[in-house]
Order: C-alpha cells, then structure tokens, then sequence
C-alpha cells in the first residue's frame, strides 16, 4: 500500500505552504532512519504571562479567539499540551509580587492567589476550554520576599533556617492546592526559574547542595505528608554560563547540580525529571546520558530582542534540533504572545511567536511562530524520536508518531536549494528544499 505524504514548507516569503516531493529514479538516499530512542514525546507549550494576556486584552472577541485558538485548540496551529505557569511574579508578570507577603505567616494562614484569579487563571481557562488536557508545570521566580536575605524580589537567596524552608515547603503546597480547586492541576514542581539567576528582575539563587535538601529534607516529604501527587522536578537549571566554565563553580556545572542532586539516592527518590533552560544547553546531554531514566525538558526558549528576526528563527530551529537529540520530552517556548518589541516591566525587549499591535488592535505570526508549528503541529504526544544517518542529521529531527505517522522535521539554513533524498515504500522521493526554509515532512 503506497503512503501518503505530507510536506509543509516555510520560506520568509512564504509561511506553512503544501508542496509535492518528485518521485526519482536511482537517487542516493541522504537522510535515514536509523533506530527508535525510546524518548516519549510529552508536548509543546508556553508559559502564561500577565504580560501576554495584557497583548491579547487589546484585540476585539474574535481576534483574540484567532490568536487562542491558534495556540491551544487542539485542531488549531500549535496545539499546546504542556504549558508552564509562573507561582507569584516572573519577569513579565505587570508587577512583582507573591502569594504570600505577610512576613512571619509560617503557616501560610494568609496565601492566596488572588490576583491569579484576576490575571493568569482567566487566560489558563481559556486554553483548557481548548484542550482539556493539557497538562502544567510551576516554578517560582521568587519567594516571598520575608523568606529571602536580601528582602526583595529581586536578587538574594532563601533564608536558610528550618522554619523558613518548612514554610516555604507549604507556599508550594497551597499553590497546587488553590490551583486545584480552581480546575487546573498542577503535574510538576520545578523548584526555582534559574537556579544561578541573581537578577533585577524576581530571581533567587540555589546551589545544588541546597536544591538537595530542600527536596530531599522539605519539598518531597511534604508533598507526601498532603497526599499530592505533583511531581517534583529539578528545575530549571541555567548553568554553566559559557564564559564562567572554568570560574570553581561560581555558576555550577553537570557535577554542582543534577550530579550532585541526583547522586544522593534520598533526594533522587523524589525526582520525576529535569528542566533546562538558557545555558543548560551545554549540560544536558551529559545528564541525560547519567540518568536516561528521568525526562526531561526545555522550559524556556531563549527569547531575542524584540525584533522578531528570520534569522533569529533559525537560531531558534537550532534550539529546538540540540535539545531534541541531546533527549528532552517537551520544548517549550518563553512568551507565546507579547505586544510590539515585547519590552518587560524591567526594560527587556523580547521575542514573542505572536506579535499584538495595540493601536492597529491586530497581530501578527512571527518566524518563531512556525518554527514552533513545524513541530507541534503533527508531533503527538506520546510520540518517539527516531535517529538518523546521513548528511541530512545534522540539521534534522524524526519522530513516530502512537498512529504510526513518521514526522520528519528538517530546516534548510543555507541560502541554496538542497536536495533531501528518501526512500519510502521502497521508492526514493526528492524534496527541493528552499535556501533558508523550515520544512515538515509527514509519511502516514
């Protein structure tokens, strides 16, 4: 039986476009499917941001439709299964804030969540009531700033004293608690946004020593104690920076975080996976091939300048490929939606698959936003990724799909037509692959 074949095409020029591959005789297959990984595909997402619900508050009813359903309808564009929410303020919440302010509240009599209730859940409802399924991780930015040394939001450390970390512990707990209530279950704990992030945006510094036992000694036991069953995940580790690689630990490498977390078997016990994000990139292939039985994930796509560039999308496809093949489950994507050059409250521009203009009251789909959509788009969740041999590898990513469907996603970053050549149903098809395109090539 002959199969069916689906490829979509990206150029600057021209966005998500069908083409036809040309059925060739003798041609040199240059891209092949090796063997399966076993890595399951967990999903696509984002993070909810005020910022972004902000940008999307400017367009009329069905505008603002457009966009949510292009992002989280599960027949839509992106169709997002794992999203990401931010427990008090992150970097592009309106203002800085917790779930908790009142200093000395160890037993958490005064958390609420509130302005979530005003701001985040509103837009987190609205995908749910597109997708059902999707499934969530939580991470703060901060904690509150009573428990930290300085108190601020910005910069410092968690006071490390018993009281302060057994409540802390709980903060946690009641976030999932009051999310559950409100109809969103939280799957997974990260621990901290950037564990070496010392900021001037809501930011708090981890060592791993401390990471350990905070999830050894605290999280992981009262998580237990409350009968939750949200995963706890290492997460999301930034480091090493690159130009601190050889600084005595100063920002912490494979060995001064997941190595040392993960090697104590009391902590470990706790621990479903690991997020990276940012400078994780240089680490994770070492701890994925440590601990290949934990998943793991890409929480945060690095995010530009503003400007929304062609050439930035590839970078980002680049991304996308290095995680991918170094073992993550999931990839999510920072700011799906921002306004014009997407400046946060503290001054950084940043870049958005969905750019909102508010005086025009309209949006645009930015270069990131189909490179995203060449990948989640026809990749399931619960799909795995293929290996590949050939010149092709390098630039390519496979996966299987539960119905059998094998997805090729390929990008094209040089400025000349390049040639992919497959062998399907024993027949070898040519795909003309434009100069500087994004492709998605599905057999079925």
């Amino acid at each position: 039986m002959d199969k069916t074949i689906i490829w979509m095409e990206t150029t600057r020029e021209k966005q998500w476009r069908a083409n036809t591959p040309e059925q060739i005789q003798g041609g040199v297959e240059n891209l092949k499917v090796t063997h399966s990984t076993e890595r399951i595909i967990d999903g696509f997402g984002s993070c909810f941001n005020e910022l972004g619900l902000k940008a999307i508050d400017n367009l009329s009813e069905s505008e603002r439709n457009q966009v949510l359903d292009a992002l989280f309808n599960v027949d839509g564009h992106c169709r997002f299964t794992l999203c990401r929410i931010p427990i008090g303020a992150s970097d592009y919440a309106l203002e800085w804030y917790s779930h908790n302010e009142t200093d000395g509240d160890y037993e958490m009599k005064d958390f609420s969540i509130q302005r979530d209730q005003r701001y985040l859940i509103p837009y987190i409802k609205e995908a749910l009531k597109r997708n059902p399924n999707i499934q969530f991780l939580a991470s703060p930015w901060s904690p509150p700033t009573w428990m930290k040394y300085p108190k601020a939001y910005n910069f410092g450390t968690l006071r490390w004293e018993n009281k302060v970390l057994k409540a802390y512990a709980l903060y946690l707990v009641k976030f999932i608690q009051a999310y559950e209530k409100e109809g969103i279950i939280i799957n997974q704990i990260h621990i901290q946004n950037e564990v070496v992030a010392d900021q001037k945006f809501p930011s708090c510094k981890w060592t791993g020593e401390k990471l350990q036992v905070f999830i050894r000694d605290y999280l992981g036991p009262t998580l237990e104690a409350h009968g939750l069953k949200t995963e706890i995940w290492l997460g999301t580790i930034n480091a090493p920076e690159p130009f601190n690689e050889l600084a005595e630990n100063e920002l912490g490498d494979f060995d001064s975080y997941a190595g040392l977390v993960l090697s104590d078997p009391e902590a470990y016990k706790y621990i479903t996976g690991v997020g990276y994000q940012w400078a994780g990139k240089y680490v994770i292939q070492n701890t994925v091939r440590s601990y290949p039985e934990l998943k793991y994930l890409q929480t945060e796509n690095e995010c530009g300048n503003g400007k929304n560039t062609w050439e930035y999308a590839h970078y980002v496809y680049k991304l996308f490929h290095h995680y991918f093949i170094n073992g993550v489950n999931g990839y999510l994507y920072w700011n799906a939606v921002l306004e014009l050059e997407g400046e946060s409250t503290w001054g950084w521009k940043q870049n958005s698959m969905i750019t909102v203009n508010p005086k025009m009251k309209n949006f645009t789909f930015n270069p990131e936003f189909y490179v995203m959509k060449h990948f989640s788009h026809y990749v399931q969740k619960g799909a795995v990724r293929l290996e590949t041999d050939g010149p092709f590898s390098g630039n390519a990513v496979v996966f299987k799909n539960p119905d059998d469907s094998i997805v090729i996603i390929i990008a094209n970053p040089l400025n000349k037509l390049r040639s992919l050549q497959i062998s399907i149903n024993h027949k070898t098809y040519a795909f003309e692959l434009k100069g500087s395109s994004f492709n998605t090539i599905v057999v079925k």
